[in-house]
């Protein structure tokens, strides 16, 4: 599977002060807020850039995620992020493996269903390890996506 490892997501209860704190402590610059909202999960994040590293903060609104934020706490990690330069590649080797990708809220995603609210095409694996979960993004969608949200 050709995977390049691309960010992690992190949650947190206030986005503005989150990104304000990077901003001052560690010189991380950050993109404009945006929205995700599908089947009952609705957030609001900001991508961080600290020179080549990134990462998303994550405030959620509600669903599954408000219901991790509030048992876990801020500054949970709960999902790693890779990309691919074939998403459809990546579907069709884990369904060889027989592994069912699936949507952010768990449920089956079928191939032909396999692009996100924000216009990229992405995966997600089943949970494994309890709350932690696999994000796998096509990565031309993906740095289109980075480019946009910090125009």
């Amino acid at each position: 599977m050709d995977l390049k490892f691309s960010h992690v997501d992190v949650l947190v209860s206030d986005l503005e002060a989150a990104c304000t704190y990077y901003a001052r402590i560690l010189g991380a610059r950050f993109s404009k807020t945006q929205v995700w909202e599908r089947g009952g999960l609705h957030v609001r994040y900001a991508v961080v850039l600290m020179g080549a590293e990134r990462f998303m903060l994550v405030q959620p609104i509600a669903g599954n995620l408000k219901t991790l934020l509030d048992t876990q706490g801020e500054g949970t990690i709960y999902r790693h992020c890779y990309s691919t330069p074939d998403i459809e590649v990546v579907y069709d080797q884990l369904m060889a493996q027989g592994v069912q990708p699936e949507d952010e809220n768990g449920n089956p995603l079928a191939r032909s269903n396999l692009q996100s609210p924000g216009g990229g095409r992405i995966i997600w694996l089943p949970k494994q390890f309890g709350h932690f979960s696999i994000e796998i993004l096509e990565a031309e969608g993906l740095e289109r996506f980075i480019e946009e949200v910090f125009a």
